[in-house]
């Protein structure tokens, strides 16, 4: 049971902040299909960063994880400016804009990742070793039955994440910036018409779901994956708008679902682990949260209601 909820809670949090990336950029009104390969590319800046200063200084790259989480959100972030400006200033087809993101990064980060690997470090290598980050214990808290798995062996990212999530909740629902991008996705007209700049509210939206996603791609490179390489894109992203339409655009909801899925994921590798079933049987049941997404959004897609100007090209002279 505690393996449960310590595998769990490492997967759901890096997919949460995926998902509040989206929340924030369709919220604003801009649909960011994107998410998958802006987390990847993110991991793979900090993947990139923490390789070199640790080849240049001679440090351990496990030591070098929050410069790595610091880069991985620059990297996500410069990377998003793409969408921006495809989908903001040319007024391109969102959905088209996020595919072809996707297939770029995939391609682009698998070929850098190649070609440094071999020039730099004389390495024929698809992949950045990273390992795995060191996690720690909260004594007292991790003695209490069955909630105590919450303070077990912890991610130092779990932590980063709780605290960054708070306040992206508080600058989106408590600020008067937040008012604004929730505005710009329901009715921005009204917004230009308070004299708000309503593409810059949404230039940086999609900035900060750059920032997010990269953060979250930089945590499953240094839980899951121990290293970066092209497996990182493994549906994370598309996993992480799932669970935002199942929240229906809001951040605590979106957070269950996250917890979800990430639960549905541990246990059906517990499972299969308990079962002592072999590798191929192991593999079908990773596939749970993918199985659990379908199924919601069957039974509860018609409850949701998306932000009314989602997807629409924002035309000033419009009315």
């Amino acid at each position: 049971m505690d393996t449960i909820i310590i595998d769990g809670l490492s997967f759901a949090l890096p997919l949460f902040i995926l998902a509040i990336g989206g929340i924030y950029s369709e919220k604003s009104g801009i649909i960011n299909l994107a998410l998958e390969g802006i987390q990847g590319f993110g991991a793979f800046v900090g993947a990139l960063s923490a390789v070199l200063i640790a080849n240049a200084s001679g440090m351990d790259v496990q030591n070098l994880f929050y410069v790595a989480l610091i880069f991985s959100m620059i990297g996500g972030m410069t990377f998003s400016i793409i969408h921006a400006v495809l989908c903001i200033k040319f007024k391109a087809n969102q959905v088209i804009s996020g595919v072809v993101i996707n297939i770029l990064a995939l391609a682009l980060t698998t070929f850098l990742t190649t070609q440094i690997n071999a020039l730099v470090f004389g390495a024929a290598s698809d992949k950045f070793r990273l390992g795995v980050s060191e996690r720690f214990t909260i004594e007292g808290l991790a003695n209490i039955p069955v909630i105590g798995a919450v303070f077990t062996n912890v991610y130092p990212f779990e932590v980063i994440i709780i605290v960054i999530a708070f306040f992206a909740w508080y600058l989106l629902y408590k600020t008067r910036f937040g008012m604004r991008l929730r505005a710009s996705g329901e009715n921005p007209h009204s917004v230009d018409a308070a004299g708000v700049n309503v593409l810059k509210i949404r230039f940086s939206a999609v900035l900060i779901s750059g920032l997010l996603s990269g953060l979250g791609g930089m945590c499953f490179a240094y839980s899951i994956s121990a290293n970066f390489s092209s497996n990182i894109y493994m549906g994370y992203g598309f996993l992480a708008i799932a669970a935002l339409i199942f929240g229906n655009w809001r951040i605590l909801p979106t957070l269950a679902a996250c917890l979800l899925f990430g639960f549905a994921k541990s246990g059906g590798a517990f499972i299969a682990q308990s079962m002592a079933l072999p590798s191929s049987f192991t593999d079908l049941f990773m596939i749970l949260p993918y199985v659990l997404t379908l199924l919601l959004l069957i039974f509860f897609s018609k409850s949701n209601r998306a932000p009314r100007a989602l997807g629409e090209i924002y035309d000033k002279g419009k009315r």
